[in-house]
């Protein structure tokens, strides 16, 4: 890979490729293996999914199962706190996903 190229990741929801600054990372919280966090500054351990930071491809995501199969779980999975995480960005569209890094 080139310098200066950010990663290309493929998002549960649409399928779609982008660079990785353009979507937002999940993981399953370490502590509660129910529940998927929301991890902007991609520091969180564990396996990551990413989605379209839209509430739109949230709920695409939970109709098609997608979170089971990203996280290869058979686990019934909270997205409450990804949920939480879209509304408030929804609020501020202006920010990216990049630039909620840590």
């Amino acid at each position: 890979m080139s310098k200066g190229m950010n990663p290309v990741r493929t998002c549960i929801a649409t399928h779609k490729r982008f660079d990785d600054a353009h979507l937002l990372r999940m993981v399953i919280d370490p502590n509660d293996h129910h529940r998927i966090l929301a991890d902007p500054g991609r520091g969180l351990p564990g396996r990551g999914a990413w989605i379209t930071p839209e509430l739109s491809a949230l709920e695409k995501a939970l109709q098609r199962r997608a979170f089971a199969r990203a996280f290869k779980t058979s686990r019934k999975l909270d997205a409450g706190h990804v949920r939480t995480y879209l509304e408030a960005r929804a609020a501020s569209p202006t920010r990216e996903c990049k630039e909620d890094r840590h």
